[in-house]
């Protein structure tokens, strides 16, 4: 920009923008150093310190991490949750994308605003109320299940105080929860599927099964792929229904997670040292695992 001899270029406008913006973000920036930032450089600080909360810490090197090796009940808690992780995104993937694909196939559009309603409502209550939900439901002495296994001659099996069925049960628990907003995920990926490449498909004389596979599951895979990731950094992180209906880990610590024992080695045993330094496992395996999902992804995510 030019300006007349003598002519002096203000630049109040662009300060008040400048301010405005800042306005605009340091809340988010505020709370962001509050509640993601400080507690993480906390958590790493802390897992050098030997610490109950009670008395004055104690620099302990790399003690806590190297606890962690001969830890038999982290190992357990380990793979309990990886095994409710994998589980938790096979089963949601799956289910997910088979109830878009019937979904997405209703001619009413009152009946499929019905379905998507149903199916995604169980994501909107509160843990708390699903878990003692089904709490009572699976109940061996007088619940729903139980009732109408053994009117067609089934022994209904103690789902949360047996050492095998309790980690399935939460699993399936987990699923009702939360798939509907997997299967919100997916109905969205497939409707963004364009209509003319499945109708040029059949008109090549593709079956439904190689229209599916060869056309609409490759250009979902951005899609898929978004699940797959969101759910594992979830699965990952499970513990409310874990602790509401199997306290402090269930029968011998079948369905202890990882969040788990991070909490109680933090807030019942008063030893956060060592959990600071769980903490910062967890947060080590769970970018590991979504790195490897990145990398992996550059092999079959394909963009339309």
């Amino acid at each position: 920009m030019t300006t007349a001899p003598g002519e002096q270029v203000t630049t109040t406008g662009a300060g008040h923008r400048g301010w405005v913006g800042v306005a605009f973000v340091s809340p988010a920036a505020l709370l962001f150093v509050v509640f993601i930032l400080g507690p993480f450089v906390a958590a790493i600080i802390l897992s050098f310190y030997s610490w109950d909360m009670l008395t004055p810490s104690k620099f302990n090197g790399i003690g806590n991490f190297t606890q962690m090796f001969s830890d038999a009940t982290l190992y357990k808690a380990l793979a309990n949750t990886f095994i409710f992780s994998i589980a938790s995104v096979i089963t949601h993937l799956i289910g997910g994308f088979l109830l878009a694909l019937g979904v997405n196939r209703l001619a009413s559009r009152a009946l499929s605003y019905f379905v998507r309603t149903s199916l995604f409502f169980p994501f909107v209550i509160s843990w708390a109320a699903v878990a003692l939900l089904w709490k009572y439901v699976l109940d061996p002495t007088f619940g729903i299940v139980t009732y109408y296994l053994g009117e067609i001659g089934i022994t209904s099996p103690d789902w949360f105080t047996d050492p095998h069925w309790a980690l399935p049960a939460i699993i399936a628990i987990d699923w009702w929860h939360t798939i509907g907003f997997t299967f919100i995920i997916m109905l969205a990926g497939l409707q963004t599927v364009p209509g003319e490449l499945i109708e040029a498909a059949r008109s090549d004389g593709c079956n439904g099964w190689q229209v599916l596979w060869n056309v609409t599951i490759p250009l979902m895979s951005p899609t898929i792929f978004f699940a797959g990731v969101i759910t594992f950094i979830g699965a990952f992180q499970i513990f409310d229904p874990v602790q509401i209906i199997t306290p402090n880990g269930g029968p011998d610590n079948a369905t202890l997670t990882i969040v788990m024992y991070l909490y109680q080695k933090g807030f019942q045993s008063f030893q956060v040292g060592y959990a600071s330094a769980v903490s910062l496992l967890v947060f080590a395996i769970m970018a590991a695992v979504t790195a490897l999902q990145f990398w992996a992804s550059k092999k079959w995510v394909h963009s339309v």
